[in-house]
């Protein structure tokens, strides 16, 4: 064996338990997953191939499918702007010289670190129609609160709205990205007179818009795949009104035991999480900047 090999050999050694976490934990169950999607498979009985007769039901004989996306759609729709827009207008102010930054800056990061349900429980009694602080504050603007979890038009909102709760990480990217910006080019753009409205557009925001292309597509990801706060707050409730796919394949897989039909929603999920991305990817062009390489 000579070096070369040896080497190679040594490389993949040192990456075997990546590559064997991969296979076992990550590949073999998503492969495994296809398989049970074409399936009627409860667990408890060998599995029977239907061919395509979970799909045939998912599309055309199941309400509850076509709620749950429509669910999620709204959900990524009403989080994606709240997330990107307050962790990039938060990160731009702490980038700045002021008062208490480093606390500042941990202070907004650390709600990203707190314990998911912990969490979602306190926004449960903050969100109560009676004594939760969120209606006691808009009482003493003389409006009266709505039954926000408990209501089917409110329900949704206000699992968006908790959503500005963990900008934390999106914040902390997106300030790592503007502190990657040369200074000369805003000293360069000071002296030809540029107003600081002026460096943002023409400096900072496309400076930072590969940081920019990278929080999108993981918000976008992550707002599909939305789960906890449905599941421990609402329960899919009330009357499906925050029923999102991801919470339906749980319940589908493992509260009814129809594993092949969750698999089948599941392997929809990710088709479509693909489209989002390739249609992030191919429309990128345009205004994602990599100061190494141009354009994208």
């Amino acid at each position: 064996m000579n070096s070369r090999t040896m080497r190679r050999f040594q490389g993949y050694l040192f990456i075997s338990p990546w590559l064997i976490g991969l296979v076992g934990l990550t590949l073999g169950p998503m492969l495994l997953s296809l398989y049970y999607s074409f399936n009627e498979y409860d667990l408890f009985q060998p599995a029977k191939f239907i061919g395509l007769g979970n799909y045939n039901t998912m599309f055309f004989n199941d309400r509850l499918f076509w709620i749950s996306m429509r669910n999620t759609a709204i959900y990524t729709m009403g989080r994606v702007p709240i997330v990107m827009g307050s962790s990039l207008v938060v990160a731009l102010l702490l980038n700045q010289p002021i008062p208490f930054r480093n606390f500042l800056r941990t202070a907004y990061y650390l709600p990203s670190v707190v314990p998911a349900v912990a969490m979602y429980i306190i926004w449960v009694w903050l969100f109560e129609p009676q004594v939760g602080l969120v209606n006691y504050f808009l009482s003493l603007l003389g409006i009266s609160g709505p039954l926000w979890l408990g209501s089917i038009k409110w329900a949704m909102p206000a699992l968006i709205g908790m959503s500005i709760w963990g900008i934390g990480g999106t914040m902390v990217i997106f300030l790592a990205g503007l502190q990657g910006v040369p200074e000369h080019l805003y000293e360069a753009a000071e002296l030809d007179g540029a107003s600081a409205m002026q460096r943002l557009l023409h400096i900072t925001l496309p400076m930072v818009s590969s940081v920019v292309f990278f929080n999108l597509i993981m918000t976008i990801i992550h707002s599909f795949q939305v789960f906890g706060q449905a599941y421990v707050m609402t329960s899919g409730g009330p009357a499906y009104a925050t029923l999102t796919i991801v919470l339906y394949i749980y319940e589908q897989a493992f509260n009814w035991f129809r594993m092949g039909y969750g698999s089948g929603l599941a392997w929809v999920l990710f088709a479509v999480l693909s489209a989002f991305t390739a249609f992030i990817f191919r429309s990128s062009t345009p205004w994602v900047y990599y100061e190494s390489g141009g354009r994208a």
